[in-house]
């Protein structure tokens, strides 16, 4: 029971809102990301690299055959496919900078209004009006006790 109730409490707390949200953009802007590398970052790497591109380099270990008529086996392809690999460190990379970009940009907002919230405290706050009164009435009995 306490179990059910300590899980309520963490599914109610608002970060969890905020987190799923984020996982939900974060799936969406994924998708984004690969349809760049793969429709536009990698056609033009491949006229550079001179192949189909990045995704169909591999280094075939175990070459593949096809059944055939006298009873010999099929044997499926063995490759270690490195352009799949180095394509998804391309994705890795953009999605890496575009996070960092976006978390320094929410940073340095946070920064200023830090800063805004720091100056706002270290200025000396102006007397309210009863200060002031109370001010001059000290004044005013430091006077008359002088006399």
């Amino acid at each position: 029971m306490a179990f059910l109730k300590d899980f309520k409490e963490f599914a109610m707390k608002g970060n969890i809102i905020d987190m799923a949200v984020g996982v939900i953009i974060g799936g969406a802007f994924g998708k984004i990301v690969s349809s760049l590398v793969n429709d536009i970052i990698m056609p033009v790497v491949s006229i550079f690299t001179g192949s189909e591109g990045l995704k169909n380099m591999k280094y075939v270990i175990v070459q593949g055959r096809e059944a055939v008529a006298d009873g010999e086996a099929a044997v499926e392809e063995v490759a270690v496919n490195y352009g799949m690999f180095i394509q998804n460190i391309v994705d890795f990379l953009i999605i890496a900078f575009s996070i960092f970009v976006a978390l320094r940009v929410i940073m340095k907002f946070k920064r200023k209004e830090k800063e805004a919230e720091v100056a706002a405290a270290a200025a000396p706050a102006e007397p309210t009006k009863e200060e002031v009164l109370l001010t001059e009435i000290r004044d005013l009995l430091k006077e008359q006790s002088k006399k």
